[in-house]
């Protein structure tokens, strides 16, 4: 098994994501209009968020449906153990 970062990071972004989101829709309007120009930019950056991360969990499945593609695909080459001990290789 591989190690395969775009799992944590796809999973890291998506709940950050999805806190910004929450936080951006239940505060209070009048805080931006002060701060940010009047952009909710908790729920501008969460939709990012959460939209690169569904990205990273989506290409890991895709990486994972693509290696058990190929796997499955490939015949089994023998091993040392499986080939016949008699004859010599490579004369």
């Amino acid at each position: 098994m591989q190690l395969d970062i775009r799992l944590p990071m796809g999973l890291l972004f998506l709940l950050l994501g999805v806190i910004l989101v929450v936080y951006g829709f239940i505060s209070d309007p009048a805080i931006y209009v002060t701060h940010s120009l009047g952009q909710n930019v908790n729920l501008h950056w969460g939709l990012v968020f959460a939209a690169f991360g569904t990205a990273m969990l989506w290409l890991t499945r895709r990486a994972r449906k693509r290696a058990a593609t190929a796997a499955a695909a490939t015949p089994d080459s023998p091993t040392k153990s499986q080939r016949s001990p008699g004859k010599p290789r490579g004369i």
